[in-house]
């Protein structure tokens, strides 16, 4: 039973682990001026040129600089179905990894609290992290040796903790996340039947058995894709007091009005909740349908690093609290000092970020570093994106991004696996300079 969990998320999930770094080695580079209301033409026609080849049956773009308002471009439908509703602002997508930035700015709320610490021992929080094990020989065997380091705060944020992730984990270990029930994420009703089974049943009970499997690196010293954003939740909401949910709720979400962002999409929300489809050549299969989906039901526990389903206009107002460096609408949820922290090259001495591989076709991007959740740019790019943007995708095609100098933002919503099918990544960019310069 445990094996057939694991192989369907992988085939699902595993194949599109380069998405989560917007293109693998190469991220979105926002233009000096993204389109506005009336010169949108190049992403208006790409947008309609994915839905009339059936690549897609529906994509929707969130586009913003400064306090402008923002500009939505949408095409096509939330799902094949002949009468489906059109996909706009408020369609509901399943975001995956762009769950992680919001998970990480919970935890930077804390630290700006003053109560957790970038650099605070995890084992200050949970005693059972104190004598973690440093696997010798990773995907081949369970051999290991001490750990030399604690795991911190600002690891778990980073992805450079040594904790690995079963779409990624190899062998042995492979085995032993499965075995115990370090799952975190849906696929499908099917599937998350079946990892529930093996799953804990709570976030705590979760860290507890994190803290059972062994590391793939000695903490601190590698980076690696991981379920570091799904133990911080765990942190959240012990240090916090309160439920994860609750914290990220009253915390971001109610002062941002970010009213369509959901860990289970309540039933009267359906009618405008999308299909996710299996891409197989060139044929989309539905994989989890709206009205049947795994995200109509309550998780195992709130995945921190893949739980959210949102929309492109609730995902932009996120993304515009961190451009205005912590408020939206005159309302403050983070001070400007925390954002900064949190977009800024966040990794340990020594560990370098070179994007996450996969079959993608990107190119070699600018030096990039990691932040709170998100990789950052080390240098600008000529004409494009300046150093300190910020952001990350989703394992279903999304795409979010900030550029905290020039105050743009770019949000791009759709819902297939593999992400990397189209070069959504790249044909946005393109389409978006095209626009610019017919200004």
């Amino acid at each position: 039973m445990r094996s057939k969990v694991v192989i369907a998320l992988a085939l699902a999930v595993g194949s599109t682990v380069a998405a989560h770094a917007w293109e693998g080695q190469r991220s979105p580079q926002p233009v000096p001026r993204p389109a506005q209301a009336q010169g949108h033409a190049a992403i208006r026609a790409l947008f309609d040129g994915y839905v009339s080849t059936k690549k897609m049956p529906g994509i929707v773009g969130a586009f913003g600089r400064g306090d402008a308002p923002t500009l939505f471009v949408s095409a096509g439908s939330i799902s094949l179905d002949p009468d489906a509703a059109k996909a706009g602002p408020d369609t509901l997508w399943r975001v995956y990894s762009m769950t992680k930035p919001i998970t990480a700015m919970a935890a930077m709320m804390l630290i700006e609290d003053g109560k957790l610490k970038l650099d605070q021992p995890l084992s200050d929080i949970y005693p059972e992290f104190n004598q973690m094990r440093v696997l010798t020989s990773p995907d081949t065997s369970l051999e290991s040796v001490p750990a030399t380091r604690p795991i911190t705060i600002r690891m778990l944020l980073t992805h450079t903790a040594g904790l690995s992730y079963n779409i990624s984990a190899k062998g042995p270990l492979l085995k032993e996340y499965e075995r115990l029930g370090l799952l975190p994420g849906a696929i499908n009703a099917a599937v998350e039947a079946q990892a529930k089974l093996a799953r804990p049943k709570s976030l705590q009970d979760f860290a507890r058995r994190v803290a059972q499997a062994p590391l793939i690196a000695q903490p601190g010293t590698k980076w690696s894709y991981s379920i570091g954003l799904d133990l911080t939740a765990a942190v959240v909401e012990k240090v916090s007091g309160v439920s994860f949910e609750r914290f990220v709720q009253t915390r971001l979400f109610d002062p941002l009005k970010m009213r369509s962002s959901y860990w289970t999409v309540p039933q009267s929300e359906i009618g405008r909740f999308a299909d996710n489809y299996l891409i197989a050549g060139t044929t989309l299969t539905p994989l989890d349908p709206a009205k049947a989906s795994a995200f109509t039901q309550p998780p195992s526990f709130p995945y921190g690093g893949a739980g959210l389903v949102s929309s492109a206009r609730d995902y932009d107002r996120f993304l515009h609290m961190l451009v205005d460096e912590g408020t939206l609408d005159g309302v403050r949820v983070m001070k400007p000092q925390t954002v900064r922290l949190a977009l800024s090259n966040l990794l340990p001495p020594g560990v370098t970020f070179q994007g996450v591989g996969g079959a993608t076709g990107g190119t070699q991007g600018p030096p990039m570093g990691y932040g709170a959740g998100g990789s950052v740019y080390l240098a600008d790019v000529p004409g494009g994106a300046s150093k300190g943007t910020y952001g990350w995708g989703g394992a279903a095609g999304t795409i979010a991004w900030v550029d905290p100098v020039k105050k743009i933002r770019g949000t791009v919503m759709v819902n297939y696996f593999p992400a990397d099918r189209w070069p959504v990544r790249s044909d946005v960019v393109k389409a978006l300079y095209a626009d610019s310069a017919q200004k």
